[in-house]
């Protein structure tokens, strides 16, 4: 555990000696801020349907940035190997990298705290639902690291991890918005596959065993799929 705890202690400072870090973090709030703000102020809506409603198709985007170089810039750089060369298991080093980068996620979402104070102070507001969009939030954000940490995996180039971590969770987020294509037979399927499916139920203030069930298996086979290619590199 204490081996975890090291990895990621150095994995959460290098986002913060990155300027990427800032780069994401600022694009990320200019986003979610245009939303919000354009509805309250065009619309006259003090509410946030519109942050949550757009969160994980913005995180099918944002997450895999963050998570892109985890591990292919240790592989192009060479400095992998001789990280195995310490006393750390494949288990130690990928869950360290992955709950480095739910912390960072985490932290990028403080910010937006303020638009549920902000539309607090101009009229009544069911902190139910604002809890559960958050708590929502740092699972999507979970389940889409460990995607991003399988896409990083696969390849020493952080473009092309990217490119493949953006493909997987921007499926993940749409799938269940293509039902309309599909057999009646294979709509509950398909909806149960789709990420936004399960996040806008949490939103709603709506804890069901079920979405929850479905965030943490995304995690572990996400997880699972990069300790494996990890060693087959090895």
């Amino acid at each position: 555990m204490s081996q975890i705890i090291n990895i990621f202690r150095k994995e959460f400072r290098s986002y913060f000696v990155s300027p990427i870090a800032y780069i994401v973090i600022s694009i990320f709030l200019l986003v979610t801020g245009w939303f919000f703000f354009t509805t309250f102020l065009l619309y006259n809506q003090a509410d946030l349907r519109n942050f949550f409603t757009l969160l994980p198709i913005i995180f099918s985007f944002v997450v895999p940035a963050i998570t892109m170089r985890l591990f292919s810039e240790e592989l192009n750089m060479g400095s992998y190997e001789i990280l195995l060369t310490l006393p750390v298991t494949y288990r130690d080093v990928i869950l360290g990298k992955f709950l480095a980068s739910v912390a960072f996620i985490s932290a990028m979402l403080v910010p937006t705290l303020a638009y549920p104070i902000t539309v607090s102070f101009l009229g009544q507001i069911d902190w139910g639902p604002v809890a559960g969009g958050y708590i929502g939030a740092v699972m999507l954000g979970a389940a889409f690291s460990a995607v991003g940490l399988f896409a990083s995996s696969m390849t020493r180039n952080q473009i092309i991890a990217f490119i493949i971590g953006l493909a997987i969770c921007f499926a993940m987020t749409l799938v269940d918005k293509m039902l309309f294509f599909l057999p009646q037979s294979l709509l509950g399927i398909f909806e149960y596959l789709g990420a936004d499916f399960h996040f806008q139920n949490i939103s709603k203030g709506i804890i069901d065993s079920r979405d929850i069930l479905y965030f943490l298996s995304v995690s572990v086979v996400g997880l699972y799929g990069t300790h494996l290619v990890m060693e087959g590199k090895n």
